[in-house]
């Protein structure tokens, strides 16, 4: 005797699934689940819900019983896979569609107390006079010392059009500085770039979103019209890049690409089955590329690094890369909640899954450090004084290192599909 999933999830929480808004996946629509579950295991999971309401030393909501018990299932599946409540589903929104309604500030946690990083260009808090640097100290008057980044982030955050007072402090400044900003609709850019000399660029993307594509395609533009005899050449930093939507990637892949495969993967149902394939177009012109990599490289950053690589186009630098080769799909679920769940394995163009194993670089550093802390307009000269791995990739372009890998790769490497 089998009861219905949906039967029992009614008996305690009603829980519709929506429309997925997939990360890391083409865009597919979902069809509300209808497994079955054997009796058994469903009178189990409501006895132990019983008993837990009923005899627990501390009172504890139905809600929040039902939501501990899926986040438990979804996150024992594997590490990717995860419930997410209301905020996190907005993180991912944020992170995916690189939109959000706040201020423009770039914060960390550092010693205890919430730095900036910088104002983003063009935000409430840059045109305001907030400074990399300065420390943020309360959000509508109330300390932030001992909250968390995220509480701090969340403060900042709200409808377009409200206000929020930040005060600060700056080195150098013998008292705090307080701004009264009105909160405006604030995009998040995930490439950065600049000239590391004539002929020479640097871009950096932090992860990967919706507009990834666009801005990798402006920063290309910018560093064209700052090199008048041409772009020879391009280092692709991608350490510590986490990720982000799948299409990001494909699109940045496609954009060093003239043809051939670019990543393909495989999965229970259909739309998690699929192939993406170069077009025509080179933005670069053909300009030779180094690929900077490390342990923090992961998925979407994975997948471009696999298959630049693969097809001989870019020589990859650093360390092995962390060794995510699934991909996340995000299923909205009702009152703003969602599952992100591990629908496919992907590959390389070579046929090869890179999951716990990462990608090895064409020339290994010695160690893992971190990228150099990127401020807008530090300039080439800046960068390369301070981040010895770009100074190696700078020297690859020239001596021919990444010619001779071009050459030395054959395209019968590449699994043909």
């Amino acid at each position: 005797m089998s009861v219905k999933l949906s039967t029992l999830l009614a008996v305690c929480t009603a829980l519709t699934l929506g429309a997925s808004l997939p990360l890391n996946q083409v865009h597919a629509d979902k069809e509300p689940v209808a497994e079955t579950l054997p009796w058994e295991d469903a009178r189990l999971l409501a006895e132990v819900l019983e008993h837990v309401r009923r005899d627990y030393v501390e009172r504890v909501d139905d809600r929040t019983l039902i939501e501990n018990a899926i986040r438990g299932m979804v996150s024992s599946l594997d590490p990717h896979s995860a419930f997410l409540d209301n905020e996190e589903y907005d993180e991912i929104r944020i992170s995916t569609t690189g939109n959000y309604s706040g201020v423009g500030i770039e914060v960390t946690m550092e010693g205890g107390a919430v730095k900036v990083v910088a104002p983003i260009e063009g935000t409430p808090a840059a045109k305001a006079g907030i400074e990399p640097g300065d420390t943020i100290i309360s959000i509508d008057g109330v300390a932030v010392e001992q909250a968390t980044l995220n509480e701090a982030i969340n403060r900042m955050r709200g409808r377009a059009g409200t206000t929020v007072k930040v005060r600060v402090t700056r080195e150098g400044v013998s008292s705090p500085l307080e701004f009264l900003l009105e909160r405006s609709n604030v995009q998040v850019h995930s490439v950065k770039h600049e000239l590391l000399e004539p002929g020479y660029g640097y871009v950096r993307i932090t992860h990967f979103s919706e507009t990834t594509g666009l801005d990798l395609n402006n920063s290309i533009t910018a560093l064209k019209a700052a090199s008048p005899t041409g772009l020879k050449g391009l280092v692709l930093d991608l350490r510590n890049n986490p990720g982000g939507v799948l299409e990001a990637a494909v699109n940045v892949s496609d954009a060093f690409l003239d043809d051939g495969i670019i990543v393909t993967a495989s999965g229970r149902v259909a739309e998690s089955k699929f192939e993406m394939d170069a077009t025509p177009g080179d933005i670069t012109d053909g300009a030779e590329i180094v690929v900077l990599v490390n342990s923090g490289s992961a998925s979407a950053s994975e997948i471009v690094a696999g298959a630049l690589k693969d097809h001989g186009r870019a020589l990859l630098v650093g360390r092995t890369t962390f060794g995510k080769g699934s991909v996340q799909t995000v299923m909205p679920l009702s009152d703003g909640r969602a599952i992100k769940l591990t629908t496919s394995r992907y590959y390389t163009p070579s046929g090869v899954s890179i999951h716990h194993k990462g990608i090895t670089p064409d020339v290994l550093v010695d160690r893992d450090i971190e990228p150099h802390d990127f401020m807008p307009g530090i300039g080439g000269e800046a960068l390369l004084r301070g981040d010895q791995q770009i100074v190696l990739a700078l020297d690859k372009l020239k001596d021919g290192s990444v010619i001779r890998q071009s050459r030395g790769k054959s395209r019968s490497d590449v699994k043909k599909r």
